[in-house]
């Protein structure tokens, strides 16, 4: 193995870690403010993962929608409710935890079943790879091959991704700019 190879393998697995640092401590921490912190934290080095292979498209996407719009939504929501999370029952809580980690057991599971990473015999470096680099120009008239897929041959889904997104930030807006109730004493009148 040539030492480029061996330094983006531990570069991969130095990211992937510190991802899994920052969801255990998302887990843990009961300041809301916090766990919004971090999870920017945990978006942005997604978003360097993705870099790291060659994914720079979903890494943009990954770095203004996770770390950037998601972070601010999120801050706008701590500035109208509490900074501190209810404490859960702790039955609760170890149930939640074991069915995450059966779930991502059965996703790892899932995985042992796919190509090894940058396989060249892999079906998808026979048959989609090569029509879109050599025929994407003719077909789309767009230079850029990834502007072509995303574009042009997934138009559609790329269409639907943007369509989940505003719907999603309009049901946040609608959420926050909703008027607050305001608490009643138990008489009907109204506290302050």
């Amino acid at each position: 193995m040539s030492v480029d190879v061996i330094s983006s393998d531990l570069l991969n697995v130095a990211l992937l870690v510190f991802m899994g640092i920052t969801a255990v401590a998302v887990a843990r921490l009961r300041n809301l403010f916090a766990v919004v912190m971090l999870s920017g934290i945990y978006s942005l080095l997604g978003a360097t993962l993705y870099v790291v292979l060659d994914a720079v498209d979903v890494a943009f996407t990954e770095a203004a929608v996770g770390a950037g719009i998601s972070t601010v939504l999120m801050l706008g929501t701590l500035a109208l409710t509490t900074s501190r999370e209810k404490a859960t029952p702790t039955a609760r809580a170890r149930t939640a935890m074991a069915l995450s980690v059966a779930i991502g057991a059965v996703l790892i599971y899932a995985t042992l079943d796919m190509p090894l990473f940058g396989d060249p015999s892999a079906p998808i470096n026979h048959h989609v790879v090569p029509r879109y680099l050599d025929e994407s120009l003719e077909e789309t008239g767009v230079p850029n091959v990834v502007t072509a897929v995303l574009a042009s041959y997934r138009g559609y889904d790329t269409l639907g991704e943007t369509f989940v997104i505003f719907t999603a930030a309009c049901g946040v807006l609608v959420l926050i700019g909703r008027p607050r109730r305001r608490k009643t004493d138990g008489t009907g009148a109204s506290k302050a």
